[in-house]
């Protein structure tokens, strides 16, 4: 890659440098979450002022493609994924149609009691027995996010159903009940240390955690869903027609 600007041209300087900026975090050394050189040692090199080049990244990080962290640099932002909330599926399906590759990283069922908050929700006694779906999804760059499902016991689900398949079309073509409706809750938190291990990332990172309340035309509640997200790593829309 060739780096440097002409001073000559009639393009802005700080609209070459964005250009240069764009190609320089697709390299390998600094896609997905690689720290760009500093901006001195940048602006030194660029014959510019570390306001242009300032100027030129600032479009960057509004973009989402960049993230400056005080003290420590900027670095490059890992892909994120976009899902809107006026629109709603399954993870798998979600990704599917936005053509975004990931991997079950780990699948553990297992039976355990229902606690007071997601009895109230199933409208079950509590320590009734539920199936508690756990999974770890990523890609090629790790681990992105962490799923726990609880299903309504009166479902009928096993454990032993391949989960790898999009957990509403299961829930739909073999145990005939349609998820419609979603409450959803979106909070951020700093990373715990279990939440840290699991998707790889630092104690104290920031992490989204999205609550889940799905439930039938009839409004029976069917699952109660908890995912953990790598903060940088998503983005969540909210359509709103006044």
């Amino acid at each position: 890659m060739i780096f440097k600007i002409d001073h000559s041209s009639p393009i802005p300087l700080h609209a070459q440098v964005e250009e240069l900026l764009r190609s320089l975090i697709e390299l390998p050394e600094y896609k997905n979450g690689g720290f760009l050189p500093k901006e001195v040692d940048l602006a030194k090199k660029l014959g510019i002022s570390r306001n242009t080049l300032r100027q030129a990244s600032n479009k960057l990080e509004y973009e989402g493609l960049l993230i400056r962290k005080k003290g420590v640099g900027t670095k490059v932002a890992q892909k994120q994924v976009t899902t809107h909330l006026n629109e709603w599926h399954s993870f798998t399906q979600e990704m599917n149609d936005k053509g975004v590759a990931f991997t079950n990283v780990s699948l553990h069922t297992e039976w355990v009691k229902a606690d007071k908050k997601i009895a109230s929700f199933f409208e079950i006694s509590p320590e009734t027995s539920i199936l508690k779906l756990s999974r770890l999804r990523g890609d090629d760059d790790g681990p992105f996010v962490f799923f726990e499902s609880y299903f309504h016991p009166k479902i009928g689900l096993t454990g032993n159903e391949d989960f790898s398949r999009p957990l509403y079309e299961i829930l739909e073509k073999d145990f005939h009940v349609i998820p419609s409706f979603s409450n959803e809750r979106l909070k951020a938190r700093l990373a715990s240390e279990i939440t840290s291990k699991r998707l790889k990332i630092a104690k104290g990172d920031p992490v989204l955690i999205r609550e889940r309340f799905v439930s039938d035309p009839g409004n029976r509640p069917l699952e109660y869903n908890k995912g953990f997200y790598i903060a940088e790593r998503f983005t969540y829309t909210i359509s709103i027609k006044r």
